[in-house]
């Protein structure tokens, strides 16, 4: 699932640019999966979605040391986001570009969207690490609460829309968008048993999801619907669509195969370990990989064309993810603590301190 997500997000950066080059931003395909790829900034919604699910796995029936939780995620997240964020400083030096603002976007990340490389939505994650003990307190003690927690949030996005007109930055950028998917995760972890092996029901599910997408993108999608940031009210009600769509995806592959560790499935395996990495240093390199294959080995005008060539592009980060985590992030997991107690008695969960 961390491969897919990391692919709908490279791929969405290697077929449009910035700019729509070489594929234009308005361009729909003709095979209506494909429209997955081309709306590409999906991923990230299929990255909070899963981060719901699996913090919801660990933590089943489990008591939390919140701290230790904490420098866990900090471990994790931190050493790599702060080479990124060295190395686009001394970009930013070396073209003579002014530095004086930089700290100032980097130090408001914590609070707002202004991380580089897709680095807004580590802000997110972090919100979301925020919030956890309360959400896991309130799920513990009602069914209906994360049902109230999604609807809460479709409620405050209506009106916001009303108020500023439009909701797609906050939505797409912010956890006021993305807590839908974090607490949908939770709630497709809940209920696995259901889900499981369910496979006319997920197979239509998925079917009329990406039939949706394919809608969304002739309409415009994220760019062009009409323009950014859109005044469509789907915005409203888009990431409550991923976050139900992924977090049905997301538990019946995770409660119906077993995939062998060999062959194929291994090296997906290794894509998504090496998934973080990928998903923060592909912005140095995407947007020239597609250029240089369009002007000097063949053209991508046809869209296709570009979808296989981005699938080639992006194994071709795989040795870049495994130098990155071999000697980035790894080096930093063996001062991770234990933030996880013996099973929760029948008494609402109060978190160690």
């Amino acid at each position: 699932m961390r491969a897919l997500a990391a692919f709908l997000v490279f791929s969405w950066h290697f077929l449009h640019g910035w700019l729509g080059y070489p594929v234009p931003l308005g361009y729909t395909p003709a095979i209506f999966p494909f429209s997955i790829l081309s709306q590409g900034h999906t991923g990230v919604s299929l990255f909070m979605t899963l981060s719901g699910y699996l913090f919801a796995k660990l933590l089943d029936g489990k008591r939390v040391h919140y701290p230790a939780f904490f420098w866990n995620r900090f471990l994790r997240l931190f050493p790599l986001l702060l080479l990124v964020i060295l190395i686009i400083g001394v970009q930013i030096y070396l073209q003579n570009g002014d530095l004086g603002n930089y700290p100032k976007l980097i130090a408001a990340g914590y609070i707002a969207p202004t991380l580089p490389n897709g680095g807004w939505s580590i802000t997110v994650e972090l919100h979301f690490y925020l919030l956890l003990p309360i959400i896991l307190f309130l799920a513990r003690r009602s069914k209906l609460a994360l049902p109230l927690i999604v609807l809460s949030a479709l409620a405050l996005r209506t009106w916001l829309h009303h108020e500023r007109g439009e909701v797609q930055t906050l939505a797409y950028l912010t956890l006021v968008g993305h807590i839908d998917q974090f607490v949908l995760g939770i709630l497709a972890f809940n209920y696995r048993s259901v889900i499981a092996k369910r496979h006319l029901a997920v197979a239509l599910s998925i079917t009329a999801f990406l039939l949706f997408f394919w809608w969304f993108n002739g309409r415009g999608g994220f760019n062009l619907m009409p323009s950014y940031p859109s005044p469509s009210k789907i915005w409203i009600f888009l990431p409550t669509l991923e976050g139900l769509a992924y977090g049905l995806l997301i538990s019946y592959y995770d409660n119906t195969y077993r995939p062998a560790n060999t062959g194929i499935s291994k090296v997906v395996g290794w894509i998504g370990a090496y998934s973080y990495s990928i998903y923060l240093l592909h912005f140095f390199v995407v947007l020239k990989m597609s250029p240089f294959v369009d002007q000097h080995i063949m053209g991508l005008s046809n869209f296709y064309v570009a979808c296989a060539w981005s699938l080639v592009c992006f194994l071709l980060m795989l040795p870049i993810g495994y130098l990155s985590f071999r000697f980035v992030e790894s080096p930093f997991l063996k001062f991770r603590r234990p933030y996880t107690l013996p099973d929760i008695p029948p008494t609402p969960l109060v978190a160690k301190v």
